[in-house]
């Protein structure tokens, strides 16, 4: 199993990369179906904030998902059953760190699957792709 990890957000410069590249798992040219967010702080003076799903172990977004439409994910995290939800939006005010994006063409969460391809078109090494193992974490770098 792997899961995104913030590597240094210091590193970030707001370029959006990973999040047009997230989008283009939908076809999306533009940032709207995206599950990762960078937004500033105060730009380069403050920094960036990046929100993606941080892959909870014991995720809250699932715990209160009445349809259970998100599962829980070996390694953390959930995977959307899309059929099954009904766009309440529980899973959204459910978790922590909001994480949880919104698709209001749908009306429904866009979840990260933590599948890396942001990590290819980040061009600073802010995000990482790593590999969760019985013996620890250990990191994987992404094909480009």
């Amino acid at each position: 199993m792997k899961r995104l990890s913030i590597v240094d957000v210091d590193r970030c410069v707001g370029c959006l990369m990973c999040v047009f590249a997230c989008a283009r798992r939908f076809a999306e040219a533009g940032v709207a179906k995206s599950a990762i967010r960078v937004s500033s702080i105060g730009g380069f003076e403050y920094g960036f904030k990046i929100i993606v799903c941080r892959a909870c172990e014991d995720p809250p977004c699932a715990a209160v998902c009445p349809t259970d439409a998100l599962s829980r994910r070996e390694g953390g995290g959930v995977i959307l059953n899309a059929a099954k939800c009904i766009g309440c939006g529980h899973c959204r005010e459910a978790c922590p760190i909001d994480a949880v994006q919104w698709d209001n063409e749908t009306n429904k969460p866009i979840i990260c699957v933590h599948c890396g391809y942001c990590v290819n078109f980040c061009p600073h090494g802010v995000i990482e792709l790593e590999e969760i193992s019985r013996g620890g974490v250990k990191y994987v770098v992404a094909e480009k």
